[in-house]
């Protein structure tokens, strides 16, 4: 099993044990991004101690004040490392609006930009900024590996398949109130399918009451196995594979 997408310096307990509850789960490829410079480098030391972790390398649209070459320069170097598989997370977020938006995407453009100097997949994070987000990638990320992280846009979905990106779903998918995202869920082939927790945050349903960690991944994948009518073992191998092709690990 994999989990696409997680924050492990943000989870509660140290790495080892994060890493290991996640073994116990069968939980064996992770990849935890970054936000910013500090973050980042906390993720690739992540995945220098751990076979298992890998790092995203990227500047969140809530922290991209002020981005400008010396941010991009940083970015590159830490995505140089050996153990850096994808640039991001990257977007742009109107909901909280804590970045201005021209700098924001200003970022958002410079990670595009990285992302096809690297050949490595690029990560996107977008929430109330649905138009946007897509014409700068309509516009910029032809022939890139994209992945929406954490899903929310199934009114785009027809488009986001057809441009071959690759969609991950994150614990909210099994929410009760989201049937429009699992019904989404359903029509993803699985070659572009992932499957992430967005760690500490979305607890899948069945443990909502738990502060999230990558070890229940497990339990958006069961979900999603129940409502694409395969077993987990099928959608797990799928998963894998999928997460392979894209990551490289």
């Amino acid at each position: 099993m994999i989990d696409s997408h997680t924050h492990l310096d943000s989870c509660e307990p140290p790495n080892d044990e994060l890493v290991a509850a996640a073994e116990a789960a069968g939980v064996d490829r992770i990849l935890t991004v970054g936000l910013d410079g500090a973050t980042c480098r906390s993720a690739l030391a992540a995945a220098e101690a751990f076979p298992q972790v890998w790092a995203a390398i990227g500047r969140h649209p809530n922290l991209a004040h002020g981005f400008d070459d010396a941010d991009l320069a940083e970015l590159r170097a830490l995505a140089a490392h050996e153990r850096c598989a994808a640039i991001g997370e990257t977007g742009l977020d109107y909901y909280r609006d804590r970045a201005p938006r021209e700098d924001q995407m200003r970022a958002f453009r410079a990670q595009i930009g990285l992302a096809r100097e690297t050949g490595k997949p690029l990560v996107i994070h977008t929430r109330e900024a649905e138009e946007d987000t897509m014409a700068v990638l309509r516009e910029e990320a032809d022939g890139l590996t994209v992945i929406l992280h954490c899903f929310s846009m199934p009114g785009h979905l027809e488009e986001a398949l057809d441009r071959g990106w690759i969609i991950s779903f994150a614990g909210n998918v099994t929410y009760p109130r989201n049937e429009e995202l699992a019904a989404a869920a359903e029509r993803v082939p699985a070659e572009q399918l992932l499957v992430e927790t967005d760690a500490p945050y979305l607890t899948p349903q069945a443990v909502r009451k738990e502060r999230n960690q990558p070890a229940f991944v497990v339990h958006t994948a069961r979900f999603l196995a129940e409502r694409r009518g395969v077993t987990l073992e099928e959608l797990e191998r799928d998963l894998e594979r999928t997460a392979a092709r894209v990551f490289g690990w």
